[in-house]
């Protein structure tokens, strides 16, 4: 057996704590050892979270601009509620509508329309009108998909916040393009529909409602990629994350390591603060 300290060579028998050599107390000395290297551990690792939180902050709550940018996320998903076109049926006994939205396509499913609509576009009184009903649901689909897209970017946008600022942006104009192609879709349909008294199609403003919180997001992505989108680190973050990646790679020994590995002023101000309350509780408590 060997000390932890020195190294000097301990022979079995001898059931000191103390290390007969440099006369370290070896179990504390050990103890001590581990309670350090944990430290250094704990202060890589929480440089990164730090870091992870900081970006997230930027992403949703880092400026006004960011504030706004979430709520209108929001209200670009909510504007699909309202309906593109759709078609009303009128006949002996049967009475019904079908829209093309997200309530339209829940109130489908519930009182099956949606599995009606097949039959419907070989009749000879509902087929033209609900041919011309579905024709918009291209580019409602096409808008579902831009803003699952747009709200996947922010969701995952601390994981790189320009990108997700640019890919926000580009996909809010490419939005915005579809709505309008989709609203003139909806009006041409409309007039060039087959007429019927017992089926008529109906003319939605859902893609300008979601053209609308398109052109916002647009706007407010490309002011947020102008003014420059940057987290706040705490000092030093920085070169504690690149440190912990060379502790994991094997080039530096945490061991070797000084603790604190890195310290700014103000962090050793707080460290010292920290320390001196500490010790103001322990000598309370042994005067009680």
């Amino acid at each position: 057996m060997k000390c932890p300290k020195c190294g000097g060579e301990i022979p079995i028998y001898d059931l000191k704590p103390n290390c007969k050599h440099c006369g370290v107390n070896i179990m504390y000395f050990t103890q001590e050892e581990g309670l350090a290297r944990d430290a250094k551990r704990t202060e890589l690792e929480g440089a990164v979270a730090r870091m992870v939180i900081a970006r997230i902050k930027a992403e949703f709550i880092g400026s006004k601009l960011a504030i706004v940018r979430m709520i209108f996320s929001v209200l670009s998903a909510a504007a699909l509620l309202v309906p593109f076109g759709g078609a009303k049926y009128s006949a002996p006994f049967f009475h019904e509508a079908f829209s093309v939205g997200i309530l339209g396509l829940i109130k489908g499913f519930q009182n099956g329309m949606l599995t009606r609509l097949p039959s419907f576009l070989g009749s000879s009184v509902f087929g033209g009108a609900t041919k011309a009903a579905l024709a918009p649901a291209a580019f409602f689909v096409i808008v579902l998909v831009l803003n699952l897209l747009i709200v996947a970017a922010l969701l995952l946008g601390f994981l790189n916040l320009t990108k997700s600022a640019r890919l926000m942006k580009n996909a809010a104009l490419i939005g915005a393009v579809v709505c309008v192609a989709g609203q003139i879709a909806a009006v041409v349909v409309k007039l060039t529909a087959e007429s019927s008294p017992a089926a008529e199609v109906t003319l939605g403003f859902g893609a300008l409602a979601a053209m609308a919180m398109f052109l916002v997001l647009f706007f407010l992505n490309r002011a947020m990629l102008k003014k420059g989108i940057e987290p706040v680190y705490r000092p030093n973050d920085i070169k504690r994350r690149e440190m912990l990646k060379k502790v994991r790679a094997g080039e530096v020994d945490l061991d070797s390591l000084p603790l604190p590995i890195f310290e700014s002023e103000e962090e050793h101000e707080e460290r010292m603060k920290a320390l001196e309350e500490a010790l103001k509780a322990e000598e309370e408590g042994k005067e009680l």
